[in-house]
């Protein structure tokens, strides 16, 4: 099978099983921590087939730098938290953490991308912004946990379509970008 065929049917299969997961309302029957064991077994399992399969790991190695950085600018559905939480659907906690942490991580991701750096200083600031990156979604993982072991309804949005495929799909894939974007930079540097 040629390794972009197998990359489409692996992306498509993620996608459609986050989208049936959401339909289905699979999230509801999760324990209080199910969020963060699924987002974090889900982006392990992409890391592990990126490392594992050798047409992923081809495609990772050959796809630029920059459009994995740029891939977080989907982050600036921080704005959209925030306006659920305006709207009275998203708790604040959680609107706030995930929101204002996201927009500043997808506006990050621009100068990051785009600045005229030499590869030092370039691979420096790819690295600071990939670190805060990778800690406002592990804040986010923690505040989802808090909020659905004290009060599992508050979170209920969350659960269910479209937003379910922010637990089921996004933050996996932007925490398994962000491992291999530290993989990268590692290699980069080596070098």
């Amino acid at each position: 099978m040629p390794s972009a065929l197998l990359l489409r049917i692996l992306f498509w299969l993620w996608l459609g099983g986050a989208v049936a997961a959401g339909h289905l309302q699979l999230l509801q029957r999760l324990p209080p921590t199910g969020f963060a064991i699924l987002i974090l077994a889900l982006a392990g399992l992409a890391v592990i087939a990126c490392l594992r399969l050798p047409a992923l790991r081809e495609w990772i190695d050959a796809v630029d730098l920059r459009s994995l950085i740029l891939l977080h600018a989907v982050r600036f559905v921080g704005i959209h938290y925030l306006l659920l939480y305006h709207r009275g659907i998203l708790p604040r906690e959680f609107a706030l953490s995930a929101g204002i942490g996201h927009v500043i991580i997808a506006a990050m991701a621009l100068p990051v991308a785009f600045a005229p750096l030499e590869p030092g200083p370039r691979l420096r600031a790819i690295s600071i912004w990939n670190v805060a990156g990778f800690a406002d979604l592990i804040l986010v993982i923690a505040t989802m946990t808090r909020l659905n072991v004290s009060e599992p309804l508050h979170l209920l949005p969350l659960m269910r379509l479209p937003l379910s495929l922010a637990p089921t799909f996004l933050m996996p894939l932007l925490l398994a970008t962000h491992v291999i974007i530290h993989l990268r930079v590692a290699q980069a540097r080596r070098t």
